[in-house]
């Protein structure tokens, strides 16, 4: 078994005697965490066991969900969290790249404005302000400048008038949200933001990967898409992509991959908005 197999079946295998799991395929690693299929009680779920501050942060607000707009959690502790799983056949990814662009748009739309909601509960004390989330645009800004500098001012200039703020999920995508059949579509893998409730709109429109948003006239169509759908004003919405193609390449850069895809979407944003 090579090494990064049998350190996830190490972080997974204490779980799964803590809460009577069984295993129901292979564990698997993704950006999210070290995870694994299994059944509780003869049940479909997942298993996940988090990395990072943020994966761990987004279990304790996928928890204040509680199945609203959200998977249901069916266990959390320390860095492991147990979830429904999602086991409808239909992919927003799939639809978006097989004429139903529009439509996946639409849905994912219906999912943010479920998770941004007001609740009867307070919201967990571990939500992470966008000022925080966008901490490494400025130094990038500082030290590449050009499109980073841009980036950073549009960022600065939403983030101090912020409008209709909300709890966010922060990493809202085509596989983020998933067909839970009779359920419906639901969100995974928050990152548990705090802040306007715009920005989780500009994922959608650089997903579902760099290629299909850089599609010529694909984001200002689904922009105006994603603006009707969600009441948001289209210039501001435009802003918010802009802003976070700018982080998002900031964070490739620090993980020492290539941004240019993510600064072409937001050459693309910046295109539209002038017009």
């Amino acid at each position: 078994m090579p090494t990064s197999d049998r350190a996830t079946r190490g972080l997974i295998e204490p779980w799964l005697a803590r809460w009577a799991l069984t295993l129901d395929g292979e564990p698997f690693d993704s950006l999210a965490g070290r995870l694994a299929p299994v059944r509780v009680a003869g049940r479909p779920a997942m298993l996940k066991v988090g990395r990072a501050p943020e994966e761990i942060r987004g279990a304790r607000l996928m928890a204040w969900w509680a199945g609203e707009g959200a998977a249901r959690v069916l266990a959390l502790e320390g860095e492991a969290l147990l979830l429904e799983r999602a086991e409808g056949t239909e992919d927003l990814a799939r639809m978006a790249r097989t004429g139903g662009d529009d439509e996946a748009t639409r849905i994912l739309c219906a999912a943010a404005a479920r998770l941004h909601a007001p609740r009867d509960r307070p919201a967990p004390d571990s939500l992470a302000p966008l000022e925080t989330w966008f901490g490494a645009l400025w130094p990038t800004a500082e030290s590449r400048g050009g499109l980073f500098v841009e980036a950073a001012s549009i960022a600065r200039d939403l983030l101090a008038a912020p409008q209709e703020t909300a709890v966010l999920h922060g990493d809202l995508h085509h596989g983020n949200v998933l067909d839970f059949g009779v359920r419906g579509w639901l969100a995974i893998d928050p990152k548990g933001l705090t802040g306007e409730r715009g920005y989780d709109y500009a994922n959608i429109l650089c997903n579902p990967d760099a290629e299909t948003a850089m599609t010529p006239g694909r984001l200002e169509w689904q922009v105006s898409v994603a603006s009707q759908a969600a009441g948001l004003e289209l210039e501001r919405l435009l802003r918010w992509v802009a802003a976070h193609s700018g982080l998002s390449a900031s964070w490739t850069l620090g993980e020492g991959g290539d941004p240019t895809p993510a600064l072409a979407i937001m050459r693309i944003a910046l295109a539209v908005m002038r017009r």
